[in-house]
């Protein structure tokens, strides 16, 4: 009823023969709608809509049989049936002919040239206009679909691409002048039909009050062709299935709906205009998603402003899907990379770089020019996606919650990304003796209370003793997500377009719009590094270090962390390209291609794929950049400052309408990519180099092993389960006689299930808590490939404070070896938490040892500013461990409840230290068995010894005076060559 009820007052415009003046012509007829008590003759329906309209609602069995023919339907309108609708609103049907049904607005001109008027052909009734066109787009990444036998063939993307650019280029030429940009879109067709269908629709823009920049973002949403978000028309995907409820294709002109609603004393929750000569009045509600609506527009508005705001929005969408086609693709990938890139002939190879693991010598020297130059130094952190792959709820409050809140190992994502520069700040101060404070750049979005959330966890962590000044949250705006057949915006309900961070890629431009990179040179800085919070192992070793040393030191702009590609992992490829400019010069440099983009290009991506892809190395957004060639591209003012900007379709966008019905239809967002940044970086030469000297490029890449560099915790493990589960019962069904192919094809999507799930992102952190203790000569249990662990538990539990280190070296040297000495643990399920100064000797552990120190890395003191801020070295927590064998249950492996990605376990015995404040723990020639905490207060010191028979002896005496800053003992840093030592200092 309440479609119909819309319907009737006047928001559907008639074929072109049925014009409000006309008087009940002898095809058409007069709906009577009994509303509030008060009759309207209101508008004029051909009998063959209304029996469509009906057949959408329940109606008497009577009337049901009576419309089962044609003659009966005839003979029920005749007899003007009177069927019963909900919320007491009638609907009176006179007699009269049939013609065709039209529940969509007729799209204005030039979309079609198809007549809808009272005169149709037969063949027009045949095939009636559907509602969405499907097309495939060869620079669009999209699922195979198929061409839409009812699509019609007048439908041109082209000419409303050149509608759109001539009417961006008539606002360009207004330049800043609102006023004639709102005349030059008043003269717009779409703006024209739109505004001037009804006088009440202008009317109603004057009562709601409001300015003129609010009434140019609805105008410029109208002329892109999205009136529906106003509520012009329903946008309707493919509700899941089991929903219950079949969604009507129809007209609900919400916006028409407000002008015409008259006040009749209804109940409460309107709201009155200030001028209620007219007797309109608006829910409080629409007027609460109107203007969240101009507020999203005017964000989208202002960040795309460099290729028209709104307008240019849509035709970068339109333009990308306007290249797709029903037939499949044919050409070759080396032309797409050439009509992307605006050049003649292009090519990609294999970069060559400085691989880590291999050339240990320059590695480390690479690191040390890091750590010299960490004052020179920022940190940015792109936090504005969704996640929506992560899944993540509150567990409380049931909401979903963004990809930086996920609680791994302990503490949230972006607690760890704050914790790794710490500890590499912390690393400076021990060898230069000097503290640094590293300004870090965070965007946000308002996806899933992104920035709220960010900022409510700064503000209780104190800004992790950092300072508030070191920290700028700027927010990424949120952007429509368009069809993926028409490129129109889906839309929960009216006022409400589906929206998305429009990708990382939106970070530079957002950036210089906010100021940042003035930010960062106030704060005496020429670079910065660049990572994502699902990556938990980027600042692993000396990676980090040594691609920003490298970047620093040969004054380079832009420069890749990479590593080889993983099987089943959705990412990118580095590249470097070499293309011949339209200009006949020959330009080189790193570059990235997202996977996204591998189907058009002809690279597949699956786990027995064999081809060209493996010989690249995998792009995993670890960047090193220099702010001030990053700041000249984002303020270009053109398509520059929005690299790599891509419409990816080939997932489904799912949401919920007003109604609470769910829906998942093929879609997408116009996104940029962070990384292809690097595209304006290339260098130049006026012939071709047929070896090309990557050293010389203003780009550069450094390599490692790929747990060294990138294992991210992006999605959740129960989808890709369910992924596996579904593609075996299928190969089952399909060949049940190939058992022995499809176990092993099953084993193969095993290990799948762990890629870039917290799971598999634990396993690298044991993997290289490994690599770690193994060369201290200390025995672990090796952990094996991924695929063991899919239904078994991790074979340790050891996790250490970066602060260690966080280079290796660093750490094995702290774990104690020298002088030959021997180290050993046995079935070792060890935890290492927020712990500096350790010192291991002839250590023997079979269950856990817990360490927690409050003061890991230092002291807070309030500054002149009455901010609390962490000072290096000043009062730290120690703990020595020396000839100790320590015999417990430890973690309760059988518990179906464990956790272990968040550190969540159940443990039936522990040896536990927890260090308050400035404080020390020792315990040397001990056997520690069976479960014990020890508390040690604030500047005291405990030991504990072996008492013989009688079990342990424990001694707790405050630390002397002059050893409260430095404590007892300390580790000692310097430089030698390309390496740090460490030596161990008795206070005196």
């Amino acid at each position: 009823p309440r479609y119909i009820l819309q319907a009737s007052l006047g928001f559907i415009p008639l074929p072109t023969s049925h014009h409000f003046h006309t008087l009940l012509p002898s095809s058409s007829s007069a709906i009577a709608v009994r509303f509030f008590q008060i009759p309207f003759l209101l508008l004029f329906f051909p009998p063959q809509q209304l029996s469509s309209l009906l057949l959408c609602f329940p109606r008497p069995p009577s009337a049901v049989a009576a419309m089962a023919t044609g003659s009966g339907a005839g003979n029920a309108i005749r007899n003007g049936a009177l069927l019963p609708f909900p919320n007491s609103r009638l609907l009176a049907i006179p007699p009269s002919s049939a013609t065709s049904l039209l529940l969509r607005r007729p799209a204005p001109q030039p979309f079609s040239s198809v007549s809808f008027s009272s005169s149709t052909s037969s063949s027009a009734e045949q095939h009636p206009p559907p509602s969405h066109r499907v097309f495939r787009h060869s620079r669009v990444s999209t699922a195979t679909v198929e061409c839409d036998p009812s699509a019609p063939d007048d439908f041109n993307f082209q000419q409303e691409i050149s509608r759109l650019k001539a009417l961006r280029s008539r606002l360009a030429n207004c330049g800043g002048n609102l006023r004639g940009k709102l005349l030059v879109l008043q003269s717009d067709s779409r703006v024209k039909q739109f505004f001037g269908f009804k006088l009440g629709r202008s009317r109603v823009l004057e009562l709601l009050d409001l300015d003129s920049e609010d009434l140019f973002l609805l105008k410029s949403l109208v002329a892109a062709g999205q009136e529906h978000v106003l509520g012009l028309e329903a946008v309707d995907g493919n509700a899941e299935a089991g929903s219950g409820s079949n969604s009507l294709k129809t007209a609900l002109y919400t916006l028409a709906e407000m002008i015409e609603r008259f006040d009749l004393g209804g109940p409460n929750g309107k709201r009155s205009l200030e001028n209620n000569g007219h007797g309109v009045h608006v829910r409080d509600e629409e007027v609460r998603d109107l203007k969240r609506l101009l507020k999203n527009l005017r964000e989208v508005e202002k960040f795309y402003d460099c290729i028209g705001g709104i307008i240019g929005y849509e035709i970068m969408v339109l333009e990308q899907l306007a290249h797709s086609t029903c037939e499949k693709q044919t050409t070759n990938w080396s032309q797409h990379l050439e009509d992307a890139m605006n050049c003649q002939c292009l090519e990609i190879h294999t970069p060559n770089g400085l691989d880590l693991s291999k050339d240990t010598e320059y590695a480390s020297q690479a690191a040390l020019w890091g750590i010299e130059g960490l004052p020179d130094l920022g940190e940015i952190y792109p936090l504005g996606g969704s996640a929506d792959r992560l899944g993540l709820v509150d567990a409380d409050t049931g909401e979903c919650l963004p990809a930086a809140m996920l609680p791994y190992c302990g503490r949230t994502l972006l607690e760890g990304l704050i914790r790794d520069v710490q500890a590499r700040e912390f690393l400076y101060f021990k060898i230069y003796g000097k503290q640094s404070i590293t300004p870090v750049a965070i965007m946000t979005s308002s996806a899933k209370n992104n920035h709220e959330r960010i900022t409510s966890l700064c503000e209780r962590l104190k800004w992790f003793g950092r300072g508030r000044s070191n920290f700028q949250l700027f927010e990424q705006p949120l952007v429509p997500a368009v069809s993926a057949e028409d490129g129109k915006w889906l839309v929960a309900k009216p006022f409400s377009p589906v929206s998305k961070p429009g990708g990382h890629g939106a970070i530079w431009k957002l950036a210089y719009d906010n100021g940042i990179f003035q930010w960062f040179y106030n704060h005496g800085r020429k670079g910065a590094t660049v990572r994502q919070v699902s990556n938990v192992v980027a600042a692993t070793d000396l990676t980090l270090l040594a691609l920003a040393g490298m970047g620093l030191r040969h004054g380079k702009k832009l420069g890749f962390a990479s590593c080889k590609q993983s099987s089943g992992a959705t990412e990118g490829i580095n590249v470097i390209v070499e293309r011949m400019d339209l200009d006949g010069k020959w330009a080189y440099g790193l570059s990235c291609i997202e996977y996204t983009e591998f189907d058009k290009y002809g690279i597949s991506n699956t786990p027995f794929s064999s081809n060209r892809l493996q010989s690249f190395p995998a792009n995993t957004n670890i960047l090193y950049v220099d702010l001030p060639s990053v700041e000249s591209v984002a303020s270009s003012n053109d398509e520059r400052c929005l690299p790599g900007m891509v419409l990816n379709t080939r997932k489904q966008i799912v949401y919920e309408d007003q109604w609470g019905n769910r829906h998942s239809v093929p879609g997408g967002r116009l996104e940029c990519t962070m990384q292809n940044i690097a595209d304006n970086f290339l260098n130049t030469y006026l012939s071709r180099c047929y070896e090309v000297a990557e050293d010389e490029l203003d780009t550069f890449i450094v390599y490692n092993e790929r747990r060294r560099v990138t294992s991210s915790a992006k999605k959740n493990r129960k989808h890709a389960e369910t992924s596996l589960r579904q593609v075996t019962v299928l190969l089952t069904f399909r060949n049940s006689a190939s058992s022995i192919c499809i176990n092993r094809f099953r084993i193969c999507l095993s290990v799948l299930i762990l890629v870039q799930t917290p799971d598999g992102a634990l396993l690298d952190t044991l993997r290289n808590a490994y690599d770690i203790l193994s060369e201290c000569d200390i025995e672990l249990p090796q952990v094996e490939d991924d695929e063991k662990y899919v239904n078994s538990i991790p074979p340790f539990l050891i996790l250490l404070h970066p602060a260690l280190g966080p280079l290796w070296e660093v750490m094995r040297q702290k774990a104690g070896l020298k002088k030959g000495r021997y180290r050993r643990a046995l079935s070792c399920k060890l935890r290492l938490q927020s712990f500096y100064g350790g010192m291991f000797s002839l250590i023997q552990i079979d269950g856990s040892l817990i360490v927690i120190a409050e003061n890991v890395m230092g002291s807070t003191r309030m500054d002149e500013d009455g901010e609390s801020i962490l000072h290096y070295g000043h009062r730290c927590g120690r703990c020595r461990l020396e000839n100790v064998h320590i015999v417990n249950k430890g973690i309760d492996w059988s518990c179906v409840d464990n956790v272990y990605w968040k550190h969540s376990v159940q443990r039936i015995e522990e040896f536990k230290v927890v260090l308050h404040g400035n404080s020390e723990f020792e315990a040397c020639n001990v056997t520690i068995q069976g479960n014990h905490v020890f508390e040690v207060p604030d500047g005291h010191k405990m030991k504990v010894t072996s008492a013989g028979a009688s079990g342990l002896e424990v001694k707790l005496d405050p630390i002397e005076p002059n050893k409260i800053d430095s404590g007892s003992w300390f580790w000692n840093y310097k430089v030698q060559g390309t390496h740090i030592l460490l030596d161990l200092v008795e206070t005196k």
